[in-house]
């Protein structure tokens, strides 16, 4: 039985998705379901964002992710006890120390796929389920999708 699951979004295609998985886990299970995103600086950053200060930057990008994960949490169709968390670091440690400091029973978070460099890097999903404090669930897309 789950009490609190922390559903990992990162603004991918899949989000809709995971949300989904996890809200109808929270459903089920009666849990808390709490949101939560790791932001750093994308590499395709507009070259106006280079003349905000690190500091500026990235409560900036922290508060682009508050207000997603707010209004993907305003999309569900019941309210689920829980926070949002946003917090800058590197995914998977971010994802991690977050389901830890709250007392998370179970992550999810997507796949996005594997190619040569996640071969030689690894995933974020890999990372999180060899070093998370609780299980974790891994959300694929649907076979014909993934087509």
């Amino acid at each position: 039985m789950y009490t609190r699951i922390l559903a990992a979004l990162d603004g991918s295609p899949r989000t809709d998705l995971v949300l989904r998985q996890a809200a109808e886990l929270a459903a089920s299970h009666g849990a808390a379901l709490d949101l939560c995103r790791a932001v750093n600086v994308p590499l395709g950053m507009p070259v106006e964002a280079w003349s905000l200060s690190g500091e500026e930057l990235g409560s900036r990008l922290v508060e682009l992710a508050h207000h997603d994960l707010r209004s993907l949490r305003g999309s569900l169709t019941v309210a689920f006890p829980g926070e949002i968390h946003v917090r800058l670091g590197r995914p998977a440690q971010v994802i991690c120390d977050i389901a830890d400091a709250i007392g998370a029973d179970l992550i999810v978070l997507g796949s996005h796929g594997f190619d040569t460099l996640d071969r030689l890097l690894g995933t974020t999903a890999a990372r999180v389920v060899n070093h998370a404090p609780c299980s974790v669930l891994v959300v694929r897309p649907p076979r014909d999708a993934a087509a």
